[in-house]
C-alpha cells in the first residue's frame, strides 16, 4: 500500500478531519490497551498466561475466536478482493467460512488433547524433546512472518489515517505499535489478549454495520443497484462476476490451478494457524469448543456478508483502478471507502466519527491479532523449549511464565526489526509462506496424531520438517519471490516452479512422509515415555502403542 498514492486519492481526508481523528483515536485506544493490561493474570500461573484458566463460555470464547479470524490483512484484504476482483473475491471470503467448518471438525479431538501449546499435543502420540523441538520450528516459521505482515500493514495504514506519508513515518508507525502489543502480551497474557479481542470483534462488528448502513442508504437499500455500480466501477463490467480475474495474468491451466491452491490454502492454513488451535485450549471442555467454533461461524458469516457488501461498495464508489493505483491487491479499498462516505475532504462531525470507528477498529485489529500470534510464539519458546526440553520439565510455574514474558518480548522485538527492513516491499509473499506452511505441516501432523493410531514420532518428524522444506522451497521457487515485476524480488530468476501457491504439492508431501515416516518407524520404535503434557480437564489420551 502507497501511503503518499492514498492521500491524494478520492476520499482523502483534510487536515482539520485527521487531527480529530487523531484524538478520538487515542481516546478510544489508550484506555482499551489499560484494560488489557490490568486484566492480566494476578499470580504467575502458567494456565492463567496461557489459557485464560480455561474458563471461557462458549458465547464469549466465540467474540475471542472471531477476532483471532479475523485479522487485519483478512478485514482489509477480503474488502479490497471483493473491489477488484468481484466474484473471485466473494469465493475467497467463502473460504473463511469454509476454514471454520475444518476447525469445527478438528474442536472436539483438539481440545480433548489440548494442552498449552501444539507441542503438547504432539508430545501425546511423539514425547521426547525431539517432536517438541519440530513443532517449536515450524510454529515459529508460521508466527514470524505472519507478525511481520500484520505489523508491516499496521504502520502504512496507521500513517495514512493521520495523514503522514514516507517510510520514517510508516517504520516509526510500525515500532510505536509493536511496543504497544508487546507491552500488552507481557502484562496481559491471555487474560489480557481475551479482553481486547473482544472489545475488537464488539467495536470490528459495530464499525462494520454502520459503514454498511451508509453505503445501503446511498444506493436506496438496493443489493442490485449496488452491485451493478460495482460492476461499472470495476472498469470490467462484463467479466467482474465471472470467476477468473484473480489470477487473470496467467494461462488458463496456472490460474486455475493457482485459485484452487488459493482456497485450499485459505481453508486450511488459517484453520491450523498455531494461535488459533491455541485459542480452543481456553473453552472448559470439548463440547464448549464445539460450541464456541458454532458460535464463531455465525459471527464470521455475518462479517464477511458485511464485507462484501464493502467491497462492492468500494468499487462503485471509489472504483477498482483508483484502489489498484494505491495498492495492487486492493487493501486500501476500505479506508478510501469510508473516507468518501465520510464527505472525503468536506467532513463533517459525523463523518469524522465514522473515520474513527474504522479506524479504530482496523487498529484493534492489528493489536489483537498480533498479541494473540505473539503469544502463540512465545509459548512454543517458553514451554516447547525452556520448559519441556532444557528443563525436562523441571522448573516452577513462577520461572514459565517468566520464560514467557521474556520470549513474547523477543518475539516481538524480532518482528517489530524484520518489520521496519522489509518496509516498503511485497509482504503479501510471507502472509502466503506462513498459511502455506500451517497447511502442509500442522494440518497434516493434526489429523495424523488425533485420528490414526499408527502415527509414530518419526512420522511426525518427517511431517513437520518434511512439509516445512517443501512449503519453504516451492515458496521461494515460485512467480510470488522472483521473476517479474510483481513479485518480492523481481530481478532475482529462481522462478522454476510455475503455480504462485504451493499447497497442491507440499501438503501431499508431507502427509506422504508422515505415512512413510510411521511405516518405517513401526520396527524400530523407542519406549514410550510417560511426559507431563498439561492437559486441561479429562484427557483421551491414546493407548500405548
Amino acid at each position: 500500500m502507497n501511503g503518499e498514492i492514498l492521500l491524494a486519492l478520492p476520499g482523502a481526508l483534510d487536515s482539520g478531519t485527521r487531527a480529530l481523528v487523531l484524538v478520538g483515536f487515542l481516546t478510544f485506544i489508550v484506555p482499551i490497551l489499560f484494560i488489557c493490561v490490568l486484566s492480566g493474570p494476578e499470580r504467575d500461573q502458567v494456565g492463567e498466561f496461557y489459557t485464560a484458566g480455561r474458563r471461557l463460555p462458549p458465547l464469549r470464547g466465540a467474540l475471542v475466536l472471531s477476532g483471532v479470524y479475523l485479522s487485519a490483512a483478512t478485514v482489509l484484504g477480503t474488502t479490497g478482493s471483493v473491489a477488484v476482483f468481484g466474484y473471485d473475491g466473494l469465493l475467497i471470503a467463502l473460504c473463511t467460512m469454509l476454514s471454520l467448518g475444518v476447525l469445527l471438525l478438528l474442536a472436539r479431538p483438539l481440545r480433548e488433547h489440548a494442552g498449552y501449546t501444539l507441542g503438547d499435543t504432539f508430545a501425546l502420540r511423539a514425547p521426547g524433546p525431539g517432536a517438541r523441538i519440530a513443532t517449536a520450528v515450524v510454529t515459529l516459521s508460521v508466527c514470524v512472518p505472519y507478525l511481520v505482515v500484520q505489523l508491516s500493514g499496521a504502520g502504512v495504514t496507521t500513517t495514512a489515517l493521520l495523514g503522514m506519508s514516507g517510510a520514517g513515518a510508516e517504520k516509526t508507525a510500525i515500532v510505536m505499535i509493536g511496543a504497544l502489543v508487546v507491552t500488552a502480551t507481557v502484562f496481559g497474557g491471555m487474560r489480557g489478549t481475551v479482553v481486547i479481542q473482544v472489545i475488537k470483534t464488539v467495536v470490528l462488528l459495530g464499525a462494520a454495520l454502520a459503514v454498511a448502513a451508509v453505503l445501503l442508504h446511498r444506493f436506496d437499500w438496493s443489493a442490485d443497484a449496488l452491485i451493478d455500480a460495482a460492476g461499472h466501477g470495476s472498469g470490467r463490467p462484463a467479466g467482474y462476476m465471472r470467476h477468473g480475474l484473480r489470477f487473470a495474468g496467467s494461462t488458463d491451466p496456472e490460474a486455475t490451478l493457482d485459485f484452487i491452491g488459493l482456497m485450499i490454502t485459505i481453508v486450511l492454513g488459517v484453520a491450523c494457524l498455531p494461535h488459533v488451535a491455541m485459542q480452543l485450549s481456553t473453552a472448559p471442555d470439548a463440547a464448549a469448543a464445539r460450541r464456541t467454533v458454532r458460535h464463531t461461524i455465525g459471527i464470521v458469516a455475518a462479517f464477511c456478508l458485511i464485507t462484501a457488501l464493502m467491497g462492492f461498495a468500494a468499487a462503485a464508489v471509489i472504483g477498482a483502478p483508483t484502489i489498484m493505483a494505491a495498492d495492487p491487491g486492493g487493501n486500501s479499498a476500505l479506508l478510501l471507502l469510508t473516507g468518501e462516505l465520510a464527505g472525503g475532504t468536506s467532513t463533517g462531525t459525523s463523518g469524522a466519527l465514522l473515520v474513527v470507528l474504522v479506524s479504530s477498529a482496523v487498529f484493534l485489529t492489528t493489536l489483537a491479532v498480533v498479541a494473540s500470534i505473539t503469544l502463540a510464539a512465545a509459548g512454543a519458546i517458553a514451554h516447547d523449549l525452556y520448559t519441556k526440553v532444557l528443563r525436562h520439565g523441571r522448573t516452577t510455574e513462577g520461572r514459565e511464565v517468566a520464560a514467557a514474558r521474556l520470549a513474547s518480548a523477543a518475539v516481538g522485538a524480532l518482528s517489530i526489526g524484520l518489520a521496519v527492513w522489509v518496509q516498503g516491499w511485497n509482504v503479501l509473499f510471507l502472509s502466503a509462506l506462513s498459511l502455506a506452511v500451517a497447511a502442509s505441516c500442522l494440518l497434516p501432523a493434526l489429523v495424523y496424531s488425533l485420528f490414526w493410531r499408527g502415527y509414530t514420532r518419526a512420522g511426525l518428524l518427517w511431517t513437520l520438517y518434511g512439509g516445512l522444506i517443501s512449503a519453504i522451497g516451492l515458496q521461494i521457487s515460485n512467480p510470488v519471490f522472483s521473476g517479474n515485476p510483481a513479485a518480492l524480488f523481481p530481478d532475482w530468476h529462481l522462478d522454476w516452479f510455475p503455480l504462485q501457491t504451493v499447497v497442491l504439492v507440499s501438503m501431499p508431501v508431507a502427509f506422504l512422509l508422515g505415512w512413510l515416516g510411521s511405516l518405517a518407524g513401526k520396527g524400530r520404535r523407542a519406549p514410550e515415555v510417560v511426559e507431563h503434557s498439561d492437559l486441561g480437564a479429562n484427557p483421551r489420551v491414546p493407548a500405548p502403542r
